[in-house]
């Protein structure tokens, strides 16, 4: 039995576990944009490695996820201090608030 073998269902946990972590970690920006760039971003990253198998290779992969990991999450607390209303897409307001007031939603046109 050789040593890539042995060493190679706890990288897999590892990667899973990064994957999950930065996954969770996405989830909790408050910008509707940022939150799907974030996961689509995770999706793509781990996609795009899904084949390598070269050990050295994998550690950095995994290095690198580890700091993205710290990264988002300072990014995240970042981001919520500057929350603003949830956007339609998330179940936000669709015209009225919860106090049946007409809440007045203006298209920026773009010719200023």
């Amino acid at each position: 039995m050789s040593v890539a073998n042995v060493a190679r269902p706890e990288s897999a946990q590892k990667v899973l576990s990064l994957y999950r972590q930065l996954l969770r970690q996405g989830n909790q920006f408050a910008a509707y944009n940022f939150r799907e760039y974030a996961k689509r971003r995770t999706r793509d990253a781990f996609h795009e490695n899904k084949a390598v198998e070269d050990p050295r290779r994998i550690q950095e992969l995994i290095q690198k996820g580890l700091k993205d990991l710290q990264m988002l999450k300072r990014q995240t607390v970042i981001s919520q201090f500057y929350q603003q209303d949830r956007l339609v897409v998330e179940g936000g307001l669709s015209g009225r608030d919860t106090a049946n007031h007409e809440t007045l939603r203006q298209k920026d046109t773009g010719w200023d």
